[in-house]
């Protein structure tokens, strides 16, 4: 059975990558995701704030009192930075390369185009094999315009394509006004990888403080919903490779991606909470359910019911939406 698959030029044994998160956070937790079969892991997010921040506070104790008097020009902290992570990022990713054989991913989160995307460069010559662009940015001005808050992003992927020549994805999110045009504007400025899609951070209230918080749920099959749609949509539509993320739990999910359209997926949720080895038993009833169907390849069921192959194509549209809602009873 062959499950390869190719993403952003990529070449990998199947479709599964592990997505950003504490588990891509670890040499050791990577490597055992490699031995249960990963085909490539996106490393957890390296942060606008964080490389900015360095920048900063460095910049702070070098010159702090530097014209004071002269001994003060060789002068060096004694106090430890509180944040050198992004020094430590490079690092992994080198240790990385040295010691698996899979894609290695970096994943960089920010949204202005300010010194940040300098860091694009070092993560290529850390030895990254592609970088993931994880662009999120909550307008709460009502007066900024949608158009604004657009070009945004397509400006902060330009900016990096323009430090770096490996593949660069963005990790999309389902709330433009018009998904299709927004992907292919990411595509047309060099996204050579769409992400479908982020999965923001939720907001609670904390009833007993009486404050606004951040809270992290972990997603589930229920949620693959608008990825399929999107998958199917887009696909052929753009000349990108399209990632399933957000919902995938098990062989079925990947499944179901596959035939909508997506060249490879992204699970973290069902191996936070299965652990690593969850990849080989995903794996396994993949194989098996191909046999049974009689399929030989990924390739072979890949976009094989997208929205211009489908018998249904208003299971991607509206045009059924209030058929479904007279049909149903409680």
């Amino acid at each position: 059975m062959d499950l390869t698959t190719t993403y952003m030029g990529l070449v990998l044994k199947n479709p599964i990558i592990v997505g950003a998160s504490p588990l891509t956070a670890s040499f050791d937790s990577i490597k055992k995701l490699e031995e249960s079969g990963a085909a490539a892991v996106v490393l957890h997010s390296i942060f606008e704030e964080q490389i900015n921040h360095e920048s900063h506070e460095l910049d702070y104790f070098l010159f702090k009192g530097s014209e004071s008097y002269a001994e003060a020009l060789g002068y060096f902290p004694e106090v430890a930075l509180s944040n050198i992570e992004s020094g430590h990022y490079l690092d992994e990713i080198r240790h990385l390369k040295e010691n698996i054989s899979i894609p290695v991913i970096a994943s960089l989160n920010g949204v202005s185009k300010g010194g940040w995307i300098d860091y694009a460069k070092r993560l290529e010559e850390a030895g990254a094999d592609a970088l993931e662009l994880n662009i999120t940015y909550i307008p709460t001005d009502a007066d900024v315009d949608a158009r604004d808050v657009e070009q945004l992003y397509i400006d902060a992927l330009s900016a990096v394509k323009a430090n770096v020549s490996i593949p660069v994805s963005v990790k999309m999110n389902a709330v433009f006004s018009a998904p299709a045009q927004m992907a292919k504007r990411l595509v047309e400025a060099g996204a050579q990888g769409l992400v479908l899609f982020d999965r923001p951070v939720h907001v609670d209230i904390d009833l007993e403080n009486l404050n606004a918080l951040q809270v992290i749920r972990r997603s589930s099959s229920y949620e693959l919903s608008e990825t399929l749609r999107w998958s199917a949509i887009l696909y052929k539509k753009v000349n990108a490779s399209l990632c399933a993320s957000t919902g995938i739990q098990n062989h079925e999910d990947i499944l179901k991606a596959m035939m909508s359209g997506a060249d490879a997926v992204q699970m973290v949720s069902a191996l936070l909470e299965n652990g690593e080895e969850h990849i080989a038993t995903v794996l396994e009833k993949l194989t098996h359910w191909m046999e049974e169907k009689e399929y030989v390849s990924i390739e072979q069921m890949k976009g094989s019911i997208s929205l211009s192959h489908t018998a249904n194509p208003a299971a991607y549209e509206r045009a059924n939406y209030m058929r479904l809602l007279t049909d149903y009873r409680f």
